[in-house]
């Protein structure tokens, strides 16, 4: 029994710092910013008052932030959609452990790497400096009605090598029986696709929706470094309707209650997709 309690102290000692870290890092902020929202703290001064719900109220009532949900949903419509395509395409293509294949999954996968700060500094220096002076094509980031496309485009260029990675899983922990008994039965492509393959790669559909859903709900680095919000507020996703209140409009009380509608309503729609897409597993 000794030997057994000292074991579990000696492991508990290696996970102590991250543990440690953990708490001082995430779990302190986090209970605090739930007392801040209740506050009417600029986030600078030591003395502030309780308002109770105030803050959420006028969160509720306030029609500009349409604009920030409408965005923050849209780019995770259009990148969920569009990154998943385009990387169960690209597994199905590169699913082969060929060597050729391999340098090209590399090559897909190596802008993920690449800091979402970085990924903005980039897509903007394209979209200004390359589609413009050697295509002619405007840059989508000054347009109010392109905007949001455009800071899509750059998560999709980033995102798809990493969904493609979990799809290869997927792909490649399907047995090659399943698919010779189909063409024995006369099964063509589409069939063994819809038959074998969309089933049995499910899990790998829920984790990469369930990834990106959680993601582009709370999309903040592309638009911050790409475009600030603009042109005007076209732009302006959740995530940055709570930082503007939190530190430029010294409103850090209303910012926090912001944050913690925000992580609510992603808690609750990525629990859902989750548990409806686990659901679907079982079924199929």
């Amino acid at each position: 029994m000794k030997t057994k309690v000292k074991h579990q102290a000696i492991d508990f000692l290696f996970i102590a710092p991250a543990l440690l870290m953990f708490i001082v890092m995430v779990v302190i902020p986090f209970i605090k910013g739930i007392r801040y929202s209740f506050t009417d703290w600029d986030g600078f001064s030591e003395v502030y008052k309780y308002i109770g719900l105030h803050n959420y109220k006028n969160i509720l009532n306030d029609p500009s932030i349409r604009q920030p949900i409408f965005n923050s949903v849209y780019f995770t419509v259009v990148t969920v959609v569009l990154d998943n395509v385009l990387a169960l395409g690209i597994a199905l293509l590169l699913k082969k452990g060929s060597r050729s294949n391999k340098i090209f999954r590399t090559f897909m996968f190596m802008p993920f790497i690449i800091s979402l700060v970085l990924t903005g500094y980039i897509w903007t220096y394209i979209y200004s400096d390359v589609f413009y002076e050697i295509f002619g094509i405007k840059s989508l980031l000054g347009n109010a009605k392109t905007v949001m496309f455009g800071v899509c485009l750059m998560s999709v260029w980033r995102d798809t090598g990493y969904a493609m990675l979990i799809y290869i899983a997927g792909l490649q922990s399907i047995p090659d029986t399943y698919y010779e008994a189909a063409r024995i039965d006369g099964a063509g492509p589409l069939k063994q696709f819809w038959y074998i393959t969309r089933p049995l790669i499910a899990p790998a559909v829920t984790i990469n929706v369930t990834l990106f859903l959680g993601w582009g709900l709370k999309v903040f680095d592309y638009v911050m470094t790409a475009t600030g919000g603009g042109p005007g507020k076209a732009s302006e996703t959740f995530a940055l309707y709570v930082y503007n209140y939190t530190f430029p409009y010294n409103r850090a009380g209303y910012g926090q209650a912001a944050a913690m509608l925000m992580m609510l309503f992603i808690f609750v729609i990525t629990g859902v997709t989750t548990k409806v897409l686990r659901q679907k597993e079982v079924e199929m």
